[in-house]
C-alpha cells in the first residue's frame, strides 16, 4: 500500500508550532526526487547521485559535485547524444521530443529536450494557476467556461531520427488532453499549421465561429491576429466578436510596451496575468491581482539555485564565472538581480537557462523577469538591462503619447568612444529626436550607472524610428516568425550585422 503525503496548511502548522511547509524545503524534496529518479542515468552514475542521496545535507553535496552547465556545455557533453537516440543518458527512457528554442541572441536553434515527466510537472502547473484565477475579481466564471485561444507554434513537428522537434507551444498543443479540446482553439487541424500567415488566415477565417474567453501567446502575434479579424470584419475593437473575451495569459516578453497598441483594440478592459514558461520548464505565473511579481513553481518538477548577477560572477559578456556564490531560494534578498540555474525533469542540472530575475517577494517567492545574462549593454559600465529598457520604452510612450510594439538596441563605436543606437518600431506620428531625449532621460532616472556614463565614455544616442513590419519581415527572414519567437532586444554579433544589412536594404 502507497503512502499518502498529507500537506497541512501553513496557518495550522504555525499554530501547532509544526514545521512549516516552505518554499526551501519543498525544494529540497524536488531535488531528492530528481535525483531519486535519475540516478541510473548515465549522468547519475557519472556524478553519484547514489552517493549523494545518502548526505543529510544533499543539496550542498549536489552543488559540490555537479557542475553548472550552459547549453554549450550540456549539450556537447551529454545533450547531443539524447538527439542520438541514445536512452538513459540524463533522464530515464529514450528523449522523442526536443522544444527548439527561439535563438535570439544569434546563435542556431537549440534542441532542449521535453520528457513526459516535464510535460506533467507542467500540466499540474498549469492546473494550479487556473484555479489561482479565483484570486482575481474581474475574472467572470464565464469566461473560463468558454473558448481558449491559444496562438503558438505549429504542432506539425519537424521529424528527426527517432524524435520530434518544435516550438514548445507546438509540442503541448500536440498532446493536449482529451478533457481540454473542447475548449482549445483554434482547433488541432489549425495548430497543424506551418506556415504563420496560413495559419493566421484560419484564425481569423474560423473567429466568427468561436466564443472567446481567454487568449494566450507572445503579445506581438495576439495583437496581430485581433488588428487582423477587426480589420476583416470591419469591427470597432474585439469585444464585438468576443464579447466574454475577459483576460489575456502572457509570457516571455514584457508586456508593458504592447500595451498601449493592444488597448486600442479592445471595448472593455482585460486581466492580464503574467507567466514564465520556458522551454526548459513551467518556472513561475501570476497567481494573485494587483502585483508584478509571478509565483515560483518550488513543488512540482523544478529545482532552482540563483547565482547573484554582478561582475563577480559573470563577466562583461554575460558569460559566468569559475566558481560563482550560488544561492537557494531560501537564501536570496529582495531586490537584487540573480541568474537562474534549474534541474528538472527532463535532464537539464544546474543549468543556466540565460534569464535574469528579482524578488519582489521573498516570503511568497514572487520574482519579476529582469532580462538576459547576455542581452544587457555595459559597453562602459553603462550595465543596462532589458527591464531598464523595458520602463524607458513604456515611459517614453506615454510622454509622447505613441506605441512602441518593438524595440532593439545595440551598442557601436563613436570614435575613440562608444554610442548607443536605438531601432525603433513605430507606426505613430513620432518626432524622433525627440523620442531620443525621452528615451535617454528615462534611462539616466533610472539608472544611476548609466546617467554617469553618459557624462563620460557613452558620447551619444542615436535612434532610428521604422514601420513595425520591418521588424516582422526581418523576423521571417530569419526563419522565426510566429509561436514563441520574439525579437531580441538586444543586439550583438552576427545578428547585428544581419539587422543593419536588413535595413538598408529595406532604404533602398
Amino acid at each position: 500500500m502507497g503512502l499518502i503525503e498529507i500537506r497541512i496548511p501553513q496557518t495550522i502548522a504555525k499554530t501547532l508550532k509544526l514545521p512549516i511547509d516552505s518554499p526551501g524545503r519543498q525544494q529540497q524534496r524536488i531535488l531528492k526526487r530528481l535525483l531519486k529518479k535519475s540516478r541510473y542515468t548515465e549522468f547519475g552514475q557519472t556524478y553519484h547521485f547514489d552517493e549523494i542521496l545518502l548526505h543529510k545535507d544533499l543539496t550542498k553535496i549536489f552543488q559540490q559535485r555537479v557542475p553548472i552547465f550552459d547549453y554549450d556545455k550540456i549539450y556537447d557533453e551529454w545533450w547531443h547524444r539524447t538527439l542520438e537516440g541514445i536512452p538513459d543518458v540524463c533522464w530515464p527512457g529514450k528523449i522523442k521530443y526536443f522544444a527548439l528554442s527561439s535563438g535570439t541572441s544569434g546563435s542556431a536553434s537549440k534542441y532542449i529536450p521535453v520528457t513526459n515527466d516535464l510535460m506533467k510537472g507542467n500540466r499540474i502547473v498549469m492546473i494550479k494557476q487556473m484555479f489561482s484565477l479565483r484570486n482575481y475579481e474581474n475574472i467572470p466564471v464565464k469566461s473560463i467556461s468558454k473558448g481558449w485561444l491559444m496562438l503558438g507554434g505549429s504542432t506539425d513537428l519537424q521529424k528527426g531520427p527517432g524524435y520530434y522537434a518544435g516550438d514548445l507551444s507546438g509540442i503541448t498543443a500536440k498532446k493536449v488532453p482529451f478533457w481540454f479540446s473542447p475548449f482549445y482553439k483554434p482547433g488541432k487541424k489549425i495548430a497543424r499549421t506551418k506556415d504563420w500567415h496560413t495559419k493566421l488566415g484560419e484564425v481569423v477565417e474560423q473567429a466568427p465561429n468561436w466564443d472567446i474567453g481567454f487568449v494566450v501567446g507572445v503579445p506581438a502575434w495576439i495583437q496581430m491576429i485581433m488588428e487582423l479579424i477587426i480589420e476583416r470584419y470591419r469591427l470597432k475593437n474585439i469585444h464585438e466578436m468576443w464579447p466574454n473575451l475577459a483576460f489575456y495569459v502572457h509570457g516571455g516578453v514584457a508586456f508593458e510596451p504592447y500595451k498601449k497598441g493592444f488597448e486600442k483594440l479592445l471595448g472593455k478592459p482585460l486581466t492580464y496575468i503574467e507567466t514564465y514558461l520556458a522551454s526548459e520548464g513551467f518556472i513561475a505565473y501570476q497567481d494573485r491581482q494587483g502585483i508584478k511579481g509571478m509565483k515560483l513553481n518550488t513543488n512540482v518538477h523544478i529545482f532552482l539555485e540563483f547565482v547573484p548577477f554582478n561582475s563577480e560572477n559573470f563577466d562583461q559578456s554575460g558569460n559566468i564565472r569559475e566558481n560563482p556564490k550560488v544561492l537557494l531560494v531560501d537564501e536570496v534578498e529582495e531586490g537584487k538581480d540573480y541568474a537562474i540555474l534549474l534541474s528538472t525533469s527532463a535532464g537539464a542540472w544546474r543549468y543556466l537557462i540565460g534569464d535574469t530575475v528579482r524578488f519582489t517577494s521573498k516570503e511568497r517567492s514572487e520574482i519579476v523577469i529582469t532580462g538576459r545574462t547576455k542581452h544587457f549593454l555595459s559597453l562602459v559600465g553603462e550595465h543596462l538591462s532589458v527591464d531598464n529598457m523595458n520602463k524607458a520604452i513604456e515611459l517614453a510612450g506615454q510622454d509622447m503619447n505613441i506605441s512602441i510594439p518593438e524595440f532593439t538596441v545595440a551598442g557601436v563605436p563613436l570614435d575613440s568612444f562608444f554610442a548607443h543606437h536605438w531601432y525603433i518600431a513605430c507606426d505613430d506620428v513620432v518626432d524622433a529626436d525627440q523620442l531620443r531625449l525621452s528615451i535617454d532621460n528615462h534611462l539616466k532616472a533610472l539608472n544611476d550607472d548609466y546617467a554617469v556614463e553618459r557624462r563620460s565614455a557613452l558620447k551619444e544616442i542615436f535612434l532610428t524610428v521604422l514601420p513595425e513590419k520591418t521588424f516582422m519581415e526581418f523576423m521571417e527572414m530569419k526563419g522565426k516568425l510566429g509561436g514563441q519567437h520574439k525579437f531580441p532586444r538586444v543586439m550583438k554579433g552576427k545578428m547585428l550585422e544581419e539587422w543593419q544589412h536588413f535595413i538598408a536594404s529595406v532604404a533602398l
